[in-house]
């Protein structure tokens, strides 16, 4: 098994233009002590909107790896990947998010289900946790829900994992993906679903709960503070108890997904980390798009006109790009600006409508979510938009480390 290090940092590329930009941020944060490693993740779904294969992001990753001299491990990931989808990122990929969330709340056969309430009858009682100050009562009816919702979907991760494990040997990262469920996990929840993955020998490493509170795309957390940091608290007491009575890897540790822009939470997460001196993966996922547009739209001339027409075209075809991300935006319609306005904007005016500072009167969080799931526009433009990207390299290469270093990294890691 490969094993992973303490600290990674998964960064969406979505055009595979600033592998250089994001891990210059990471080198960086090597030079100041902050020893956190480049994870590039790209799912099935972005690759078939922008044309894309999964050996393109291998390609991407190697060319950066060499171009900076970077000789410590790093990362290619499947992101979100069921068996349907899997063997077309075989060959270029070390890291595989097992993305069971279709399982969720599907049973698994009765006798299946039975087998494992048996194996896990000892815990039911006052289940004692290191960490967690009073001792969690498990039921029988507890114990049995939760193998009801989440058995069918550990199953499936083990057989993709054993898929992948047949084709490449046993060499690679393995994530589990829970976030995408209707409710977030209680800490017994997560502890019945690692006994689970333990059980089909999934040798999870990180694994990705669903928290409260709203995780939407590339927008700051919305949610209670203080509910957020004693689950993000009690998750980590979890996974170390866990580790020691399933004989997980002890590499094992949470991940954050669609954790770009979470800025209320980094403060918290960041003290956490230290207090159990655990791990950490964050997703950045569609931050480094953002970016580029941010960067080309302050280049003014070309540049300018793409952020425009990106906005006007994701305007009208709002239904059509909003209904993927439905759970993960929340787009107030009535204060999106119109695109005849935005065309009379400068350059500073949009920038600073898009850029996430939520101490400018003029940031439009709207907009932004809209620009964000908007990438779809700006692949239909092909070689018009990433020949500006090249255009402005430096200008927009800037944007995209500033914001993963100073945003992201050191917030989080430091």
């Amino acid at each position: 098994m490969k094993t992973i290090e303490k600290f990674t940092f998964g960064s969406g590329d979505r055009f595979a233009h600033q592998g250089e930009a994001q891990l210059s941020a990471v080198l960086d944060a090597h030079k100041e002590g902050i020893a956190v490693f480049p994870v590039w993740n790209k799912s099935n779904r972005e690759h078939t909107i922008i044309g894309s294969t999964p050996d393109d992001l291998r390609a991407e990753a190697d060319a950066a790896v060499r171009a900076l001299g970077w000789d410590a491990s790093y990362y290619v990931d499947a992101d979100h990947i069921g068996l349907k989808t899997v063997d077309g990122f075989l060959k270029g990929s070390n890291f595989f998010t097992l993305d069971v969330a279709d399982f969720t709340g599907e049973a698994a056969e009765p006798s299946a289900i039975d087998a494992f309430v048996s194996a896990h009858q000892k815990y039911t009682g006052e289940l004692v946790i290191p960490g967690i100050a009073a001792p969690i009562t498990l039921s029988e009816v507890t114990l049995r829900a939760t193998a009801e919702k989440f058995l069918l979907a550990a199953e499936e991760a083990g057989r993709i994992y054993r898929h992948i494990a047949a084709a490449k040997g046993h060499d690679f990262v393995t994530e589990v993906s829970v976030d995408e469920t209707d409710m977030p996990q209680t800490p017994v929840e997560l502890f019945l679903i690692l006994a689970m993955l333990a059980q089909e020998k999934v040798p999870a490493q990180t694994i990705a709960p669903k928290f409260t509170g709203r995780f939407n795309k590339g927008v700051d957390y919305v949610g209670d503070l203080a509910q957020f940091e004693k689950e993000f608290d009690e998750d980590l007491c979890v996974l170390a108890f866990a580790i020691m009575e399933f004989g997980l890897p002890a590499s094992l540790k949470l991940s954050v997904h669609s954790g770009s822009d979470k800025f209320s939470l980094y403060p918290i997460i960041n003290r956490l980390l230290k207090k159990h001196d655990a791990g950490l993966h964050v997703k950045t996922a569609g931050t480094t798009w953002l970016e580029e547009v941010i960067g080309l739209a302050e280049a003014e001339d070309e540049g300018l006109a793409i952020a425009r027409e990106v906005y006007a075209s994701a305007h009208a075809q709002f239904d059509a790009l909003t209904a993927p991300y439905a759970t993960v935006i929340d787009i107030d319609r009535d204060k999106l600006p119109t695109p005849e306005e935005v065309n009379t904007w400068s350059s500073e005016q949009f920038v600073a409508a898009l850029r996430h500072d939520q101490s400018d009167p003029r940031y439009n969080s709207n907009l932004r979510q809209l620009i964000h799931v908007g990438f779809k526009v700006a692949a239909k433009m092909g070689t018009r938009y990433t020949d500006a990207l090249k255009a402005h390299a430096q200008g927009v290469g800037h944007h995209v480390k500033y914001n993963l270093l100073e945003r992201h990294i050191r917030p989080i890691f430091s």
